[in-house]
């Protein structure tokens, strides 16, 4: 009786074990800000929002996760300190980090629109923004010295989204056509990854 419970424990082991995702590889998305860091606001739209939209349809539309499970450093409207999201990152070891922020400048209102991207002093950084840089109108690709990208061990890149204070990009950035869409030019970037 011991020796078959023990074949029936090795054979649930192995089907449980055969159906565990050995590989799967980490995405990791942060939306900027959040809390009561509201980050850029321009006529009560606020950067924190925005960035958690998009973070969550990123996360929604994602359909590769037999390969790829995406992980949000923030999933509500909590403020978590730089320390703590790239604390997480490195423990988790993704294969790249997405960091959503929005742009603005001083002009109450702006004609400057647009992606920027901004990486990290690494080829593999570089390489993730060119990736990116060929779904959206990318205004400049620059390294800087900025903490998540200073801090992450995994390849990462910083995206301004475009600028709150441009008409065109707000509407784009706050619709939920915009988001969908913004959101599955990420997905199309980590699926060719």
């Amino acid at each position: 009786m011991k020796g078959i419970k023990l074949i029936a424990l090795s054979a649930f082991s192995t089907a449980f074990l055969s159906f565990t995702p050995v590989n799967k590889k980490y995405i990791v998305i942060d939306a900027g800000h959040g809390g009561n860091d509201m980050g850029a606001v321009y006529q009560g739209i606020s950067e924190k929002d925005i960035t958690l939209h998009i973070a969550h349809e990123i996360e929604k539309i994602n359909t590769t996760q037999d390969k790829y499970e995406v992980i949000l450093t923030r999933g509500s409207d909590d403020d978590i300190i730089l320390a703590d999201r790239t604390a997480k990152i490195n423990d988790l070891k993704p294969e790249m980090v997405i960091s959503l922020h929005v742009n603005s400048n001083p002009k109450e209102e702006t004609p400057d629109k647009g992606t920027e991207i901004f990486v990290q002093n690494s080829d593999s950084s570089r390489k993730l923004a060119e990736k990116i840089s060929k779904k959206f109108n990318v205004r400049k690709i620059e390294e800087r010295n900025l903490h998540m990208l200073r801090e992450s061990q995994s390849p990462t890149v910083l995206v301004e989204l475009g600028f709150v204070n441009n008409t065109e990009d707000r509407r784009y950035m706050t619709s939920e056509k915009g988001q969908q869409e913004i959101a599955k030019k990420f997905i199309e970037v980590i699926k060719e990854y």
